[in-house]
């Protein structure tokens, strides 16, 4: 879609969640968040809807969920358990609810008590404080909200202690990854490698380097999304490098390409903050690695002596 498409797509949905919730005297307010409700440029035609509905009482629209059909043709959904708010005591929860036309609308419903307490605090949660726009209120009960800051995501500085653990446990998933490889356990192999060694610890360099690019002033995204465009296309090419399909071989040079751009961005943050990086600790993993490869079936064997 271009971006007029999206816009009319966007203001498509948002008008048919006011005159939807205009009609329903249990919904009291109606809140846009996220991309969406982001600073300009932020959301496109893929972007998902997230939403907020306040509501006189949550329990009848979990209970009842034929609601979520007035937006289209329901194509699967995933809903939350009911969850008491710990503040303000009553009942919350959220869904996810994909549409046979594409759409997606994240919905979490609050009762009236919590959007009540919001307006009368300093300080707004992440989900708002990353943007948020009004579509709909009844009772003004939004009037009291603080103005979104839209910096909810961006990182902080990280001390020397915590960039040494988030090295550290990179590099304690590497032998793991190593023995599933030599299994043949690919599902476990893809779990240490894909998951924790680059969603978990090597996007965390990454957002680090590319924030202390831009003063520590840049939101980011849960899971990745949108960093390739924060990035050089030389270093997305490095990442691209780290992943496989599921031949065992494939995998092995995927583990071999995430260590080393680890350690690049790795010693360039170091630097930059003024940390040292464990280049020993690099070497011994790797040479580890070469020689449990290398021996085989025997490693195996030796490990369950």
């Amino acid at each position: 879609m271009h971006r007029t498409a999206d816009a009319h797509w966007n203001e498509g949905v948002i008008a048919k969640l006011h005159t939807w919730a205009a009609d329903r005297e249990a919904v009291r307010a109606v809140l846009l968040t996220s991309n969406r409700a982001g600073a300009t440029g932020s959301s496109n035609a893929l972007s998902d809807f997230d939403v907020i509905l306040v509501v006189k009482d949550v329990r009848p629209f979990h209970t009842d969920r034929i609601w979520i059909g007035d937006f289209g043709v329901v194509l699967v959904t995933y809903w939350d358990a009911l969850h008491t708010d710990q503040e303000t005591g009553p009942e919350f929860f959220a869904n996810v609810v994909h549409y046979e036309s594409g759409l997606r609308i994240d919905f979490t419903l609050w009762p009236v008590e919590k959007a009540t307490r919001l307006g009368q605090t300093s300080k707004l949660p992440a989900g708002l404080d990353a943007g948020y726009s009004v579509i709909l209120d009844k009772d003004e009960l939004t009037a009291g909200f603080r103005l979104p800051s839209f910096m909810a995501y961006a990182p902080t500085r990280p001390t020397a202690t915590e960039f040494a653990r988030i090295v550290e446990e990179f590099y304690s998933d590497a032998p793991s990854v190593a023995k599933h490889l030599m299994r043949g356990d690919l599902m476990a192999a893809k779990w240490d490698l894909d998951h924790d060694m680059k969603q978990v610890y090597l996007r965390r360099l990454l957002e680090w380097q590319i924030a202390l690019d831009s003063d520590w002033n840049v939101p980011f995204r849960s899971l990745g999304k949108g960093l390739k465009r924060r990035m050089s296309g030389e270093r997305w090419q490095q990442l691209e490098t780290g992943y496989a399909g599921s031949a065992i071989e494939d995998n092995w040079r995927a583990l071999d390409a995430t260590l080393a751009i680890f350690r690049e961005v790795g010693e360039d943050v170091a630097q930059r903050l003024g940390f040292v990086y464990p280049v020993e600790l690099h070497r011994r993993v790797c040479e580890f690695l070469g020689r449990y490869r290398r021996d085989g079936e025997s490693a195996l064997a030796g490990e369950s002596q």
